[in-house]
C-alpha cells in the first residue's frame, strides 16, 4: 500500500507540475509598495501624454524596410474614422508635427510664390531627401481635421531656413524666420488654434546631420518669441515657445537656457535610449531594468540645469521612439514595448518632465497606431489608461522586494485618492503587493478600518463601495507573446469594433483586503479611491 500511495503521489506531482506550464500558474513573492504621500516630487501638464507625426514619405526605408507608408501628415487619411476616433478618446491629444525633415520644409505661404514641391529621395542629400514643401491647403485641411478632433498641436519650425552648413557639419548664420513668420501671422489670421511653436530639430550639442551652436540657438529661439509675442499680441494666451528639440547634452543646453530663458516656455528633448530599430537585442534591453534606470541620469541633470537656471523654463520630452531608424517591427509596436514605454512616463514624470511626446502616433515601426489599418497597438491603450487614470501629482514611490517590479504612483485623476502602476519584468513570478503609506500599512478587519498610521493618512468614508474596494487594470500579452500585437485588458482583447470606435476600458473590482497581484509580464493600473494623502489634497 505504501509503495502504491508513493506512486500515486509521484503521479499526482508529474501532473500539478505539468499543470503549472499549460494553465499558466507561475511562482509567487511577496513585495511591498512604499509611497510618500506627504508631499509631490513633480507635477505633470494636466495633458501629459502627447504623441508626434512626422514628415518622412514612404520612400523612408531602414534596413531594407520600408515602414512609413502614407503617414506623414502630408499624405494621411484624415477620413480614416479609426484615427479620428483614437485621437478624440484622449480629449485632448497632444500632437506635435516635426521630425528630422523639418529643417528642410518651405512654407507655401501667400508671400512665397516659388513652386510647392514634395520630398523626393536623394541619398547625396542630407538625411537623403531633397527640400520639400507645405502647401498652404494640406495646413488647412489638417487644422479642419485637428478641430474636428480636438487635438492640441505643437507645430516644429525649420531651424535651418538661411543658414550654410559647414563641412565640418556646423550650421552657421543666423535662422532666417522669414518663412516661418509667414506661416504663423496665416495661421493667426485663419483662427488656427496652436498649442506651441517648436524650433528646430536635434540640433542640440553634436547634432544629428548637422548642428547649431547654443549661443546662436539661443538669439533665434529670442527672435522666434518675439515674432510670436507679436503675431498673437491680441490673444490673451498665446501659444508655447519650445526649443530646441534635440537630444540632451548638458553644457549645450545650459548656455541655451542661460541666454534665453526669458524667451521660451519649454525645453524639449528626445530620447532613443534603446539604440537603432535593428538591435536584435532590443527585447532585452526592455526587460532589463538596470538598463531601464540608465536614462534616469538625463531627467537628473536636466531638471538640475532647469532648477539652478532662475528660468522658468520646464522639461518635455519632445519626441521618444525608444530605437531610432524607425523602431523595430513585432517589438517597438508590440506589447513589450509598453514596458518601455509605461516606465518612461512613470520615470519622466518623478523627474519634473511635464509632458512626454511618443514617436509616434501613427508611422514606422513605433506607431501607437497600426501605419497600414490604423488599428491601435498595445502602447495605445497603455498610453489611454495613463491619461485617463494618473493625476498631475506624482508622489514619491519605490518597491521592496524583486528588482524586476517598476512601481509609480501618482495622485489619481478622477478622485481624491491615488493612482499605482506596477509594472512585472518577470516572465516567471507573480508578485502579491502589499502598499505602505509613509511607513504605514493598511489593514482591514469585519469591514472596519484599522490602521496603525500617522494623522496625515486619511480613509475616505464618503462613499461605501470606494472605501472598500479598489479598481485594477491588468495588462497582458495575448496568448502570453510579448511580440503579439493584440493586448489583453483584464483577460480580453481590445480591438475597434466594426464602427472604428474605440473599446471601453473597464477595470475589475478588487476588495481593499486583497494584496495587488501582478502576474508574470504584466502590467497594473490600481486606483486607490479610499485613500486621502495631503499631497493629493
Amino acid at each position: 500500500m505504501v509503495c502504491l500511495f508513493l506512486q500515486k503521489g509521484v503521479l499526482v506531482w508529474i501532473c500539478l507540475f505539468s499543470l503549472r506550464f499549460i494553465c499558466g500558474y507561475s511562482d509567487t513573492a511577496q513585495g511591498t509598495v512604499f509611497i510618500d504621500g506627504k508631499y509631490a516630487i513633480g507635477k505633470i501638464d494636466k495633458h501629459f501624454i502627447c504623441a508626434t507625426l512626422d514628415w518622412w514619405p514612404p520612400e523612408k526605408c531602414d534596413y531594407g524596410t520600408c515602414a512609413w507608408d502614407h503617414t506623414s501628415f502630408l499624405n494621411l487619411d484624415l477620413n480614416n474614422i479609426i484615427f479620428l476616433n483614437a485621437i478624440k478618446a484622449f480629449s485632448p491629444l497632444k500632437i506635435r508635427l516635426g521630425g528630422t525633415l523639418q529643417d528642410k520644409v518651405i512654407y507655401q505661404t501667400e508671400d512665397h510664390k516659388q513652386p510647392c514641391v514634395s520630398f523626393v529621395k536623394n541619398t547625396t542629400e542630407m538625411f537623403g531627401f531633397t527640400p520639400g514643401c507645405l502647401p498652404l491647403s494640406r495646413w488647412d485641411e489638417l487644422n479642419a481635421f485637428f478641430n474636428k478632433s480636438g487635438a492640441s498641436i505643437v507645430f516644429g519650425l525649420n531651424a535651418l531656413y538661411g543658414r550654410f552648413v559647414h563641412p565640418d557639419g556646423l550650421s552657421v548664420g543666423a535662422w532666417d524666420p522669414s518663412n516661418a513668420e509667414s506661416l504663423i501671422h496665416y495661421t493667426v489670421k485663419k483662427g488656427y488654434d496652436i498649442h506651441g511653436w517648436e524650433l528646430g530639430n536635434e540640433l542640440s550639442g553634436s547634432g544629428v546631420g548637422t548642428r547649431v551652436a547654443a549661443n546662436q540657438y539661443a538669439s533665434d529661439t529670442t527672435a522666434l518669441y518675439k515674432i510670436v509675442q507679436d503675431a498673437y499680441k491680441n490673444f490673451e494666451t498665446k501659444p508655447l515657445v519650445l526649443a530646441p528639440g534635440g537630444f540632451f547634452d548638458e553644457g549645450w543646453f545650459k548656455e541655451l537656457i542661460n541666454k534665453a530663458g526669458t524667451s521660451f516656455d519649454v525645453a524639449t528633448h528626445h530620447i532613443y535610449n534603446l539604440g537603432p530599430g535593428r538591435d536584435e537585442h532590443l527585447l532585452e534591453k526592455i526587460l532589463d531594468p538596470s538598463y531601464l534606470d540608465g536614462e534616469a541620469d538625463t531627467f537628473s541633470k536636466l531638471k538640475n540645469v532647469l532648477k539652478t537656471s532662475g528660468s522658468s523654463v520646464v522639461a518635455w520630452v519632445g519626441e521618444a521612439g525608444g530605437a531610432y531608424n524607425s523602431g523595430r517591427n513585432h517589438v517597438t509596436n508590440a506589447f513589450a514595448f509598453s514596458f518601455w514605454y509605461l516606465d518612461q512616463l512613470g520615470m519622466s514624470a518623478a523627474y519634473d518632465t511635464k509632458t512626454y511626446c511618443r514617436q509616434t502616433l501613427i508611422g514606422g515601426n513605433y506607431g501607437l497606431l497600426n501605419t497600414t489599418t490604423f488599428v491601435p497597438n498595445p502602447d495605445y491603450y497603455s498610453a489611454l489608461l495613463w491619461h485617463r487614470l494618473m493625476g498631475r501629482n506624482v508622489l514619491s514611490t519605490s518597491f521592496s522586494g524583486t528588482k524586476k517590479i517598476r512601481a509609480y504612483a501618482h495622485c489619481a485623476k478622477q478622485s481624491q485618492g491615488i493612482t499605482l502602476l506596477l509594472i512585472n519584468l518577470d516572465g516567471n513570478t507573480t508578485i502579491h503587493a502589499k502598499v505602505d503609506f509613509n511607513g504605514t500599512i493598511l489593514h482591514r478587519r469585519k469591514h472596519r478600518h484599522h490602521i496603525h498610521r500617522k494623522s496625515s493618512i486619511k480613509l475616505s468614508t464618503s462613499n461605501k463601495i470606494a472605501s472598500n474596494t479598489r479598481e485594477e487594470y491588468h495588462l497582458t500579452a495575448k496568448d502570453g507573446d510579448l511580440q503579439s500585437q493584440t493586448m489583453l485588458l483584464n483577460g480580453n482583447a481590445l480591438t475597434v469594433d466594426s464602427y472604428g470606435n474605440i473599446p471601453s476600458l473597464e477595470p475589475i473590482f478588487v476588495n481593499s483586503t486583497e494584496p495587488i497581484s501582478v502576474g508574470p509580464f504584466s502590467i497594473v493600473f490600481v486606483h486607490i479611491p479610499y485613500i486621502l494623502l495631503p499631497a493629493c489634497s
